[in-house]
């Protein structure tokens, strides 16, 4: 049965149990967050090179005395946006800026302020590998400048700038390839580092694997909903935190040329 399966996903099965050993093994490694992530991810086209490109989420943690209940306290609205560049059928970039609101740790405590604005400005490279059989692979590529402030009273903006790496897959499961009505797995991985004067011991901000399945209604609409499990390292560099989200999300794909072509292409987000 193993034999059959393609070589990636091999290596991907691999590398997961790994970390994830590593994770579970990591010194004073332990598990501060559960959540609830909803999310809209929107393509838009303009043109045969051009297009709009946004995340918007709102995400929920635990309830401050359970790390186990997933839900509780607020702890972000998201909203990120681009310009979406089509060089090819292989290769698309995004730029442009993100608003982060980031709710008190400690909601109605004096020692926090209600909420905080964080904002970034991020570019992103794709990299869309040809089929392997019924698998499509991709690498993205994300840089983020963060100017971020956390919610204690007086606290200064700190700017740092983050480095993303992730690589994913789409598997088709009760059809060859993707499209209308297709049912697919999605399994990921996602490296994060990061540096400013801020960081010092901890250069390794976090790695998340993200896996889930999804349904193509259309080419316009996809659901997709997953487990992500995260490890990061704190700012002692020798201390690890874990997180369980669960993750629902829906991908909405428009196209506004006027052409034979207007139809778009089965979004499945990033």
């Amino acid at each position: 049965m193993l034999k059959k399966l393609p070589r990636f996903i091999l290596i991907l099965i691999s590398l997961l149990s790994t970390i994830y050993t590593y994770g579970q093994d990591a010194p004073e490694s332990s598990l501060e967050e559960t959540g609830i992530w909803t999310g809209a991810y929107i393509k838009v086209r303009f043109s045969e090179k051009l297009g709009y490109y946004g995340e918007h989420h709102y995400r929920v943690r635990n309830d401050l005395d359970d790390v186990n209940s997933f839900y509780g306290r607020p702890r972000q609205i998201y909203n990120r946006a681009g310009l979406n560049i089509f060089f090819n059928d292989y290769f698309e970039a995004v730029i442009g800026p993100t608003m982060v609101v980031n709710f008190s740790p400690e909601p109605g405590s004096d020692q926090y302020e209600p909420y905080t604005i964080e904002h970034r400005i991020w570019h992103q490279w794709l990299l869309k590998m040809p089929m392997m059989g019924r698998v499509k692979i991709y690498h993205q590529f994300r840089f983020e400048h963060r100017w971020k402030r956390d919610n204690n009273i007086g606290a200064e903006h700190d700017y740092t700038n983050r480095y993303r790496y992730k690589m994913f897959a789409y598997i088709p499961i009760n059809k060859k390839k993707i499209e209308k009505n297709t049912l697919y797995f999605s399994p990921s991985f996602e490296i994060f580092m990061h540096s400013g004067a801020s960081i010092a011991y901890n250069p390794f901000e976090d790695f998340r694997t993200y896996n889930g399945f999804g349904y193509v209604l259309n080419n316009q609409i996809t659901f997709f909903a997953g487990h992500m499990w995260t490890l990061g390292q704190k700012s002692s560099g020798y201390q690890y935190k874990e997180s369980h989200i669960l993750r629902f999300n829906i991908f909405i794909g428009l196209d506004t040329r006027k052409n034979s072509n207007k139809m778009p292409k089965i979004n499945l987000g990033y």
